[in-house]
């Protein structure tokens, strides 16, 4: 009989390997649909920005949906009163980012993270050398849901996104002592997600 881990458990401080993210989407979905692998392609017909289990992190997928910023409607960003005419819907492999603007977009995966571990989101260097910086903030304890993503093109020039390929990498860090409250405890507003989601 298996027995499935108690995710309100410490978990032995530190950065998880690539052994415990395997054990961990394997036996309580953390992470869905998980690759177990990092796939990456490097010959140049078939390039794939490379995404799935790392030594020690995830490297998730950009979907593709994506909110593209528009100014056309002189909407005013206001993250307390947030008008959605500030964007523009597009579903697409690619996602063409203006110059000086930004995105919005989601993971293809679904997290649920375990009580006892905070996940902090590092953009991937193949974008981040193209003056592209991907934006999340942490995935605290028991929060579940799509991770939206925020990619700003700080060039002067259009900036191409990849549905289906790695875009950013998750660190799952281990505390030494479970929290008191988690994200779920306190209702977060932003728990269970799901697609692309506006500041409320």
């Amino acid at each position: 009989m298996t027995r499935t881990p108690n995710m309100t458990q410490p978990a032995s401080a530190g950065i998880k390997s690539d052994a415990w993210i395997r054990r961990m989407a394997s036996e309580t979905n953390m992470i869905k649909p998980f690759v177990p692998t990092l796939v990456s392609q490097n010959d140049k017909q078939q390039r794939v920005i490379s995404y799935g289990t790392s030594s020690y992190g995830y490297d998730v997928r950009c979907a593709n949906e994506f909110m593209i910023f528009t100014n056309i409607n002189s909407a005013i960003v206001d993250p307390k009163a947030f008008d959605n005419a500030s964007f523009v819907k597009v579903t697409s492999d690619i996602c063409i980012i203006p110059p000086n603007s930004f995105a919005l977009a989601h993971t293809v995966e679904y997290f649920r993270i375990p009580r006892s571990v905070l996940t902090v989101c590092l953009g991937k260097s193949t974008y981040a050398r193209c003056g592209i910086i991907v934006n999340v903030t942490p995935l605290e304890p028991e929060w579940e849901g799509h991770v939206t993503l925020e990619f700003s093109n700080t060039t002067t020039l259009p900036a191409k996104i990849y549905a289906g390929e790695g875009i950013a990498q998750m660190i799952f860090i281990g505390a030494d002592e479970v929290c008191t409250t988690s994200y779920r405890d306190r209702s977060g507003k932003y728990q269970k997600q799901q697609g692309v989601t506006l500041p409320c």
